[in-house]
């Protein structure tokens, strides 16, 4: 599966009342916790890939995302799979997989059509709106890409706005 996915900053009191005015169906509100991974034997900063563990809800997901396929949003290949979030961190440790960074969010998740909505705020970086579309064939990226910047611009946001650095990415930054 492939995610299309584009990310931009976003005050959720404004984006709230467009996204009920639209009718957009509240899903759920997630706690999530990441811890991401440097694999010993590459880079993944430099190979654009992630590892990352999500914890959620009392239980964990692993996930590999591949590198970035386009030069404005965050589309990529993702893999995930249901782990022991413990037994699979000392699986990496024991490995020599060192602990990259951890983000820590709350996000609040919307449907609208067949677009997920993503109202991100996190710890130490602030307030986001992620929208979401999975598709199977690379034919289908470019049209799904035009679809969320389409939706995106109903809240007065286009291309430009697009962040293609991940949290891990500006957490990192922050720190140093």
């Amino acid at each position: 599966m492939i995610e299309v996915e584009v990310k931009v900053r976003a005050d959720h009191s404004k984006i709230r009342p467009v996204l009920m005015e639209m009718g957009a169906s509240k899903i759920g509100v997630e706690e999530q916790s990441d811890v991401y991974f440097a694999a010993p034997y590459r880079d993944f900063a430099k190979t654009d890939e992630a590892l990352r563990i999500r914890s959620l809800g009392g239980h964990s997901v692993l996930t590999y995302k591949g590198p970035k396929l386009d030069k404005v949003s965050k589309t990529r290949v993702e893999i995930e799979t249901p782990v022991d979030g413990t037994a699979t961190a000392k699986i990496f440790h024991s490995l020599g997989f060192l602990e990259a960074g951890a983000v820590r969010k709350k996000r609040d998740i919307f449907r609208a059509g067949e677009i997920i909505v993503c109202l991100d705020a996190v710890e130490g970086l602030g307030e986001f709106l992620e929208v979401e579309l999975d598709v199977e064939d690379k034919k289908d990226l470019e049209s799904s890409r035009a679809e969320l910047f389409k939706f995106l611009s109903q809240f007065g946001l286009s291309e430009k706005d697009s962040i293609r650095t991940s949290y891990l990415e500006m957490v990192l930054e922050k720190r140093n």
